[in-house]
């Protein structure tokens, strides 16, 4: 590379000696110096001939020969000067020759650097779209329940969930000075069993008997099938021919009836406890040695009977809902045989909620549920068809903060989303450290509004330094929905009554996943319809504190 380096130096070198010389031709100025010369050497002839001619009367024999020598002499300077002019001619073409050789080298040495460089621009093209892919295939990969809208039951790759709280060095339990919780003792069924004393009690009269009795009670619980059989004697009329009996109480048709208190138990056991027929009918014939078998059949024929039973209260729950200032709507995938349905949920923040069933999306999904004609405040996760009812819409912040954060792992460059996750936290933070129907303080809120529109714009500058990767936009595309739906975001801080997530949809659309799971797919769409009404039920009769689930449902079934 060095010697590479010094040849080019010197034929440079050279070349521009060259080219001074060259341009001293083409300009004339080594003419002008032999013209010089050949004047000064002329003159100095000159003053030779004037005296030779002023020694012309003394040596004229010698006039002759000096002049021949003269001419000789001249002759002699003209070859010398046409022979270096010759040399100088070979000079110069040599000096061409070698400069047109160097353009050459120095064209190809150009010609190799731009083919390196085109190498070297295709070759960092091909790094960057790689680094894309690359990206992308992360962002994927990196998906979990903590930075996007997957399930923590869907994830795949489980994290390890950190213990922030410190050691205490106390003991495990119960602390000293703390009331205790003990478990609730029960009635007893029978009379108590008196423990006879030991053996060197009795054998020592220095033992005697004192106040103090421990008492201690071991709770087990037994299933009994009770059977209550019916007699009707028959009649025969003698004349009409006509056969008549006593009536049979209600529900008893054929020769064996289920009571409500069956049907409830396998229908929770199916339908809230999420456990297959199968299963449900084992556990059941357990309880009874086998006594009782049920068919699946029948135990699949709960759920109709039940929604059935339930019209009246679900229509009185529908209405209700359409009446509360806020309303929670959501949807999830659904199936049956194998095709898509889906499944919405609507539910207020007092606890009241409904499942609908529907085979499609969009404004079809939401045509009969109560969002359809509602006129409040909705709250949803951004689901677009929604916008198209409700007087007001409020987005939840919990799927913001999970994409923000997956903005976070994928653009660690960028800053717009650690400020804007930040002041997310904090708001909510705000709103729910207030008191119970407080009003906001307004200059905080509008406080929060215009950091909010401070991180937007410096989100705008770095996508515009910066642009986002063509295989990762959602961090873009979340800036411009955020910049978008402003007011929808920050709605939550003006109104107490709405609240900053959407997580009481959430909490009971798992619900249903849990059962979908469990069944995998249904055979037909009403089963599906079925299920959701009757989850709408067992919802409502959760919100009075003093009905027993079991009994009630049992009450239904009659």
């Amino acid at each position: 590379m060095n010697a590479s380096f010094e040849n080019t130096t010197t034929l440079e070198y050279r070349l521009k000696a060259a080219n001074a010389q060259i341009c001293a031709f083409k300009s004339g100025e080594i003419y002008v110096r032999m013209q010089e010369e050949y004047l000064k050497e002329l003159r100095s002839l000159e003053r030779e001939i004037r005296k030779l001619k002023d020694e012309l009367s003394r040596a004229r024999s010698e006039t002759v020969s000096v002049r021949n020598q003269w001419f000789e002499i001249f002759e002699e300077l003209q070859k010398e000067c046409e022979r270096k002019l010759s040399a100088l001619r070979k000079e110069l073409e040599r000096m061409e020759r070698r400069s047109i050789k160097a353009e050459r080298q120095r064209d190809a040495a150009l010609d190799k650097v731009t083919r390196q460089r085109h190498k070297i621009y295709g070759l960092e093209m091909a790094l960057e779209e790689e680094k894309g892919r690359n990206l992308k295939l992360r962002a994927q990969i990196n998906r979990d329940y903590e930075n996007s809208s997957i399930p923590s039951s869907k994830t795949l790759r489980r994290k390890k969930v950190s213990n922030g709280r410190e050691k205490s060095g106390r003991k495990p339990g119960a602390q000293p000075g703390h009331p205790g919780h003990g478990r609730k003792k029960q009635i007893p069924a029978t009379d108590p069993v008196l423990l006879p004393p030991p053996r060197e009690v009795l054998e020592d009269p220095d033992f005697k008997k004192t106040s103090k009795t421990i008492v201690k009670q071991l709770v087990n619980i037994r299933t009994i099938l009770e059977v209550t059989e019916y007699h009707a004697d028959v009649y025969y009329n003698s004349k009409t021919g006509e056969r008549i009996h006593a009536e049979f109480p209600p529900g008893v048709v054929d020769e064996v009836n289920y009571g409500g208190s069956v049907k409830a138990f396998l229908f929770l056991l199916n339908n809230d406890c999420c456990t297959s027929i199968d299963k449900s009918r084992k556990f059941l014939s357990d309880l009874t040695d086998g006594r009782l078998s049920i068919s699946k059949g029948m135990v699949n024929k709960l759920g109709r009977e039940f929604a059935k039973k339930t019209e009246q209260e679900r229509k009185a729950t529908f209405a209700d809902l359409l009446l509360s200032p806020v309303l929670h709507t959501d949807c999830t995938n659904a199936k049956e045989n194998g095709k898509n349905a889906y499944v919405f949920v609507c539910a207020a923040p007092d606890g009241k909620a409904m499942y609908f069933a529907r085979r499609k999306k969009g404004h079809e999904g939401v045509k009969g549920t109560p969002a359809e004609d509602y006129q409040g405040t909705l709250v949803h996760d951004h689901e677009k068809t929604f916008y198209n009812y409700g007087a007001q819409h409020q987005e939840c912040l919990a799927h913001v903060l999970r994409y923000l954060k997956d903005s976070i792992d994928n653009e660690a460059d960028r800053t717009w989303n650690k400020e804007m996750r930040a002041l997310v936290q904090e708001m909510i933070h705000y709103r729910n450290g207030l008191p119970e129907e407080a009003p906001p303080d307004t200059e905080k809120v509008r406080g929060y509004e215009e950091r909010y529109r401070a991180i937007l714009q410096k989100a705008k500058e770095e996508y515009e330094y910066i642009p986002a990767s063509e295989y990762y936009k959602d961090g873009y595309n979340l800036y411009l929905r955020m910049e978008e739906y402003m007011s929808n975001h920050l709605l939550f801080l003006h109104d107490h009554r709405v609240p900053a997530t959407n997580n009481e949809a959430e909490r009971l659309l798992r619900g249903y996943k849990r059962k979908q799971q469990q069944a995998v797919s249904f055979r037909g769409f009403e089963s599906i319809e079925y299920l959701c009404e009757c989850m709408s039920m067992l919802i409502q009769i959760r919100q009075n504190e003093e009905s027993n689930l079991y009994n009630r449902v049992s009450e239904i079934f009659g």
